[in-house]
């Protein structure tokens, strides 16, 4: 009988302080063991339902795109319908009697709705704005979340929202200097305040999936972000946006990931305007040096995940340290690739390289572990 660690050290000092006797505490010892072995038992039944999920959006979206030349506009549009409207209503009676599978439908049925919106468009060749059919995607995926309360609603909306800022700022802006970096800026922050999400006072599973969508988002954002900025300030020649276009452009970038972030983290989103200034800053000095010689550039990001490092011994969360330790890494690499590598002959640039990658692997390791041992320990 395993009981964890938490649940048993706040037995032990109820039964020390006379609150629950001995058979008091077996009891519940047994009663949170039991529960244990269940969820062990769960998992494997949980990983099959988002499998399946997966394969059945992949397999429907295959089927349809092998036999859409075979189909009329009338059957397009009726498959186009029943594809939208089987898996919600499937939902609905799986509800009372397995709720994962529930949750599982309702999923593949948001992702066929945005299929469905696409599809119609082609039937009927409706020429919009194409950054719409997301913006109709993100309202579906906003009514399961308020329908639902489910978190793969509540991430697919984190995903589908600011995807369609992203690409409707990037049509409009597509021939002017600039906005590229405005949007990857925003982006950025986002992912940011998705990663940063405080879980200690108030959890649950849609802030979970933030936590993870900001965690893969923040270093591919900060790669693209500075390789635009390098690159695209030496060779357009694009118009410069108006002002208002510019200033418009950075509040939302910039005011919708702090509105995340005071709303999830409260006055602790202070933080993460320290991070939006950071991150303004660095494409700032990419612009202004290309990414293969800036050492500036490098700097920074070194400076950036020392930051995310500090934060997550500042607040004690663990991921943090993990990926501002990763990120660090990366970007010592980085640097030995684009300013260090090319200076030595091919043979000593591939033993640096080596070293670099014991050394610098084992030394960082060894010190992310140190890190973790003394948050574990409850210090600094």
């Amino acid at each position: 009988m395993t009981v964890n660690e938490p649940i048993e050290k706040s037995l032990s000092a109820w039964q020390a302080a006379g609150v629950i006797d001995a058979d008091t505490a077996a009891r519940i010892r047994a009663f949170e063991s039991q529960q244990a072995s269940m969820e062990r038992l769960r998992w494997p039944v949980l990983v099959a339902l988002g499998l399946g999920g997966l394969v059945i959006c992949a397999g429907v979206l295959l089927f349809v795109a092998a036999h859409w030349d075979e189909l009329s506009p009338g059957e397009r549009f009726t498959v186009v319908v029943l594809l939208t409207a089987i898996f919600p209503v499937l939902g609905a009676f799986a509800t009372p009697r397995f709720p994962a599978l529930a949750t599982t439908l309702f999923a593949v049925g948001t992702v066929t709705t945005g299929a469905g919106i696409f599809m119609t468009a082609q039937i009927f060749n409706l020429e919009e704005h194409w950054p719409n059919g997301i913006l109709l995607w993100a309202l579906a995926a906003l009514a399961g979340w308020l329908l639902l309360r489910d978190w793969p609603q509540g991430a697919m909306l984190a995903i589908l929202a600011p995807a369609w800022a992203a690409t409707d700022w990037s049509v409009r802006t597509e021939n002017y200097e600039g906005g590229s970096q405005i949007m990857l800026a925003g982006l950025t922050c986002l992912a940011i305040a998705y990663f940063t999400v405080d879980r200690e006072t108030r959890d649950s599973g849609a802030r979970a999936a933030l936590v993870r969508i900001g965690g893969l988002g923040i270093l591919p954002g900060l790669a693209i972000l500075v390789a635009v900025n390098s690159e695209t300030f030496q060779h357009n020649n694009y118009a410069a946006l108006s002002v208002s276009a510019e200033a418009i452009g950075w509040i939302v970038a910039l005011g919708v990931p702090l509105a995340v972030a005071f709303y999830t983290r409260g006055p602790r989103a202070w933080l993460n305007g320290v991070a939006a200034i950071w991150v303004v800053l660095l494409g700032l000095i990419a612009r202004h040096a290309s990414l293969e010689h800036s050492v500036a550039s490098y700097l920074w990001l070194a400076i950036g995940a020392a930051g995310l490092i500090a934060w997550g011994m500042l607040e004690r969360v663990k991921d943090r340290v993990n990926v501002g330790v990763v990120a660090f890494a990366l970007t010592v690499l980085g640097f030995y690739f684009s300013n260090v590598m090319d200076r030595l002959d091919r043979s000593a640039s591939l033993v640096g390289l080596g070293l670099l990658l014991i050394a610098g692997g084992w030394g960082m390791e060894r010190m992310r572990r140190r890190l973790v041992a003394r948050l574990a320990s409850g210090g600094l």
